[in-house]
This record gives structure tokens, C-alpha cells and sequence, in this order.
């Protein structure tokens, strides 16, 4: 092969890997710098023909400015993701953050024409700011069904614990999506709904047989794909009954066999992150990004080493391992996806802001805060009373400072108002526990006052089901033993919501939101606690300027 055979070749191959990049515009700024590249990075790699990105952290402006520039970089037009499952909000500052899929599936139950057209809302106000800010393709919807509550990164992000009713609703979601001129994505494939491990530290083992995924996994993948979806994402997972030697995203068993000539799918397939360590630990860069391919992938997200990765394919494209067919279908495949998006028009009433507005409208805002109405579930509205010398016990995955809690946020600010101390217990902070199965919280540590409890706990990447391994339990029976539990709010999982309040003396003041943001720690606590406009529980968007 001559030199310009070969640079063609790495061109064309580099169309089809979609690396990191933080939404803020300075490389000072970016929050998780080992995997999110430089700018110069980009630059190089978007010349060199990487064709797509997906984006996370900064607001919703420089979301804008740096889909424009990466635009400028960019040698062939580009695919421009976001992991933005639960609305713009989620991951860029400024855009609506809405309740986990996981609410409206509770509201099917009760009400299921109008969770169909929630779900479908869903979608529009999420595609509608997404095509706003630049973006062209939403990782989203979650197709598994989630069946297993201790799933320790599924749980809230899933549309249901039912096969239909995921269905339907990730079907309203995708139709929503795709009236925006959005690329959805239906995830994870085979279906990540019934593990038990986090496929960001280990490599999650299912033992179904294909009868079983026939008549519970596949089923939504399947009404997605009749639906139109645009691509499906394969999961980091081990279907030992299918391929008991690759995981999913590595297995040609599931995604050429049973992905594309079962069910018939002939989008884009993506990977799901290479660099996630149920791949990571045991392939390399090279070696998985090959391997997926190999699979019938389309699209290879984020590898470790882009290089590697870029290089294994060149070399496997030269040496016959791969024929130069599969190259020129996936290419095919990418070319049809961005024809789409590039074809469909923005609609008339969907604003490009400027400097002053906002990209939130006052009808996706309405929307935020319906949804986290309708879903709050109140054991005792109390009200708790206030306490000079009360403790606000706060449980929450992960390091501080977080997107859902900082120093200003509802659940510090306002049970500080009526008296309670804040004491914040996380994954890497001072433990609140002593070895006692009966009595576990050592509330010497806490202070003396009566506790308010307040749980965020939704299983989160790279934290494990930590907050199912807990004594919650155990803690809540001793404060209420020694008549000092002041109130419970358990934000994101229902499932340890249904565990507590099972256990919770009637007198107790306690409420559940599937929600762990700002917006919806405001309205639990206006619930719970008395004179809520004195402890600062407005919404703190109720004062803003609203666009059309």
C-alpha cells in the first residue's frame, strides 16, 4: 500500500471514532482531564478526520461556542453526542434538568396516555435544546428494563421495570427526539437492566438464555428499531449463554448475529466507551477498538489511547483481518446518519441565544417542575419542626463539589434555616458508622439533636450499589428508637424509598422524588418543612426572563 493509500485509509477510518472533549472552552477548565482532551488535542485529531465527539460539563452557551469550533476543526462534517438521558440540564449549566426516565414510568402506572405523552415531551424538550446548542445525536434512550433492583448504574435511568411499558415509553421518547431533527441512540445492547456489577469497574455477567432475552431484554431494542431509532449502543456485558468468551461489545455472536440479523437493525452501532474498565482491564486500546469492529460496530467511543486504537484498525484493514467491505459499510452507515440530521431544519420556534437569553423556555421549565410534582411521594407532610440544635444528615455518592449538591443548594440551605446542622457522609469522607448491626450510626459523631436524614442514592457510575451495602435500614430504626428522627427524604431510588418507608412510624415526616437536582430538592422540602418561603425554597428560575 503507497503513502497516500495509507493516509487515505486512516482517514476513513478516523470518520468513525468519537473521542472526549469538556464543553468548557479553556483546557484549565476541563473537570476530568485524563479523558477529556486539549485543545490542541482536538484540533489535531478533528484535522487528522476524527468525526465525532461527545461532550460533557460547562453551560449551555459554551456548549454552543465549542460545537461551533469543533465545527471549524472539523475535516468532515461531525456527529455531536451528549450523554444527556435526563434533559440538556443534566450535564451543561442552563439547560432543563428533568426528572429521571424512571418518574414517568411510575406515572404509566396510574395514568399511561399521559405518561405516553410526557415521554414524548421528554424527547422534544430534550432534542429542541440539544439541536439549540449544536448538538446533532442524543445517547439516549435507555433500553434496558430493569428488572433487578440492585442495579448498581441502571435503576433510575431506565423507563421501567417492564418489558411493554419501556417500550412504549422509550418509543414516545425516541418519536419526541426524532420530530427535533435529533439522532437517538437505544442502549445498552443486549440489555444492562438485570445486573448487578457497574461495567465501569468490572465486566457485569448474565446468565439468560435466548429465550429469556427474546422475552424481556430484546423486546424494547426491538420496538426501537421499528420505531426508526438511529443507532443502538452495545452494553459492557458477558451473555454467557450467547458468547461465554467476549463481552457484548466485543462479541460478533451479539451484534453481527443476533443485533443485525435477528432483529434486523441496520443503523449505526456504537460502543459503548472502550475505556470503561469492563473492557479496559482486560483488552487494550488496539485490541478492543479491533475486536468491536470485528463485532460489527460502527463507531468506536471513546478508546484509552486514540492512537492505538486508529493504528490496530489500519493494520487489521491492511492485513485482510478485516476486509475493506466492513470499512466502507459502517462508512455508509455514518453518511446516511449525518445526511438526516443535516437535512432536517430547525424549527421556526426552536431560538439560537444570544449573550442574554436563556435556552430554557418557560414551557420546558413548566415542564420540569410538573413532572416533579406529580411524581413526589409524601409519607407525612409533617411539617418537621425547626431545631437550634437539629442535624441535617446528608448521604450522597461520590466527592463534593457535585452538579446536585453544593454549598447553596435546597438540601443544605434550607434545613439550615430551621436550625439543623449540615454533616455531609460520602463514599471518601469520614464514615458515620460503628460496628454495631442494631445500632450502626455512631451519633456521637453527629451531634445531639433530633436528625433530619436526607438520602441521594440512584446507583452511579464508578460508585458501585455502595448505598444498597449501607445499614440505612438498621439506622433508620435506631433514630426512631431513641425518637430522634426529625424527617426522611430519599432522593433517585425508589427502591430504598419503598425499603424505609415500610419501616417509618406514621408520626414521621418523609418524602420520595425520583429527582436528585436543585429544582426538585425545593420541592420535597417546601413540603416538609414550615414556612418554606422563609428557608429560600422559591425556585430559583421563578425570576428569570423566559424566551419563546
Amino acid at each position: 500500500m503507497c503513502f497516500q493509500e495509507h493516509k487515505n485509509l486512516r482517514l476513513k477510518i478516523a470518520q468513525l471514532l468519537v473521542i472526549r472533549a469538556s464543553a468548557h472552552l479553556y483546557d484549565t477548565q476541563r473537570e476530568y482531564p485524563q479523558w477529556e482532551l486539549t485543545n490542541c488535542q482536538l484540533q489535531k485529531y478533528l484535522g487528522q478526520g476524527v468525526g465525532g465527539v461527545v461532550l460533557f460539563g460547562g453551560t449551555s452557551k459554551e456548549l454552543t461556542l465549542r460545537c461551533e469550533n469543533l465545527k471549524r476543526w472539523a475535516r468532515y462534517p461531525l456527529l455531536l453526542c451528549a450523554d444527556i438521558e435526563e434533559g440538556l440540564g443534566q450535564r451543561f449549566n442552563g439547560g432543563t434538568w428533568l426528572l429521571p426516565p424512571i418518574a414517568i414510568s411510575q406515572l404509566f402506572e396510574v395514568d399511561p396516555d399521559r405518561a405516553i405523552k410526557f415521554a414524548e415531551r421528554y424527547g422534544i424538550c430534550i432534542g429542541k435544546q440539544a439541536r439549540c446548542c449544536g448538538l446533532n445525536w442524543v445517547l439516549a434512550p435507555v433500553c434496558d428494563v430493569n428488572t433487578n433492583p440492585l442495579n448498581p448504574v441502571i435503576n433510575v435511568r431506565a423507563w421501567g421495570e417492564d418489558s411493554d411499558v419501556v417500550s412504549t415509553l422509550a418509543c414516545a421518547f425516541h418519536r419526541g427526539l426524532d420530530s427535533q431533527g435529533v439522532l437517538s441512540c437505544a442502549k445498552h445492547f443486549p440489555g444492562h437492566g438485570d445486573t448487578e456489577d457497574d461495567s465501569h469497574l468490572d465486566l457485569p455477567q448474565l446468565d439468560h438464555n435466548l429465550t429469556r432475552l427474546q422475552s424481556v431484554e430484546l423486546v424494547p431494542f426491538q420496538a426501537a428499531i421499528a420505531a426508526g431509532v438511529s443507532s443502538v449502543m452495545t452494553g459492557h456485558l458477558l451473555l454467557s449463554n450467547i458468547d461465554s468468551s467476549r463481552p457484548a461489545t466485543l462479541s460478533k455472536k451479539v451484534v453481527t448475529q443476533l443485533l443485525r440479523k435477528q432483529l434486523g437493525f441496520d443503523g449505526l452501532v456504537v460502543t459503548d466507551a472502550l475505556l470503561m474498565q469492563a473492557i479496559s482491564k482486560q483488552y487494550g486500546s488496539g485490541e478492543a477498538a479491533v475486536l468491536a469492529f470485528e463485532a460489527g460496530a460502527d463507531l468506536i467511543l471513546m478508546p484509552a489511547n486514540i492512537n492505538d486504537a486508529i493504528n490496530a484498525l489500519v493494520d487489521a484493514f491492511c492485513s485482510g483481518r478485516i476486509p475493506l467491505k466492513r470499512l466502507d459499510e459502517s462508512l455508509h452507515r455514518r453518511e446516511v446518519a449525518v445526511a438526516k440530521i443535516q437535512n432536517k431544519p430547525i424549527q421556526t420556534y426552536q431560538n439560537k441565544f444570544d449573550d442574554i437569553e436563556e435556552i430554557e423556555s418557560q414551557e420546558d421549565h413548566s415542564f420540569a417542575n410538573e413532572l416533579i410534582e406529580i411524581s413526589l411521594k409524601i409519607h407525612n407532610p409533617g411539617p418537621i419542626r425547626p431545631c437550634s440544635f437539629g442535624v441535617n444528615l446528608i448521604r450522597i455518592d461520590g466527592v463534593l463539589p457535585c452538579s446536585i449538591l453544593t454549598h447553596n443548594s435546597p438540601a443544605i440551605i434550607a434545613p439550615e434555616e430551621a436550625g439543623f446542622k449540615t454533616v455531609i457522609y460520602h463514599q471518601n469522607g469520614v464514615s458515620p458508622w460503628q460496628k454495631d448491626e442494631i445500632s450502626p450510626l455512631a451519633l456521637d459523631r453527629l451531634g445531639k439533636g433530633p436528625v433530619l436524614l436526607q438520602l441521594f442514592a440512584r446507583g452511579n457510575p464508578f460508585c458501585g450499589n455502595s448505598y444498597v451495602k449501607e445499614p440505612w435500614l438498621a439506622a433508620l430504626k435506631q433514630l426512631q428508637k431513641m425518637q430522634i428522627l426529625a424527617g426522611l427524604v430519599v432522593y433517585g431510588s425508589p427502591y430504598l424509598w419503598d425499603q424505609l418507608r415500610d419501616e417509618l412510624e406514621n408520626k414521621i415526616p418523609a418524602a420520595y422524588t425520583p429527582g436528585q437536582m436543585p429544582l426538585a430538592q425545593s420541592h420535597v422540602l417546601a413540603s416538609l418543612l414550615p414556612d418554606s418561603q422563609e428557608y429560600k425554597l422559591i425556585d430559583s428560575l421563578s425570576n428569570k426572563e423566559f424566551t419563546n
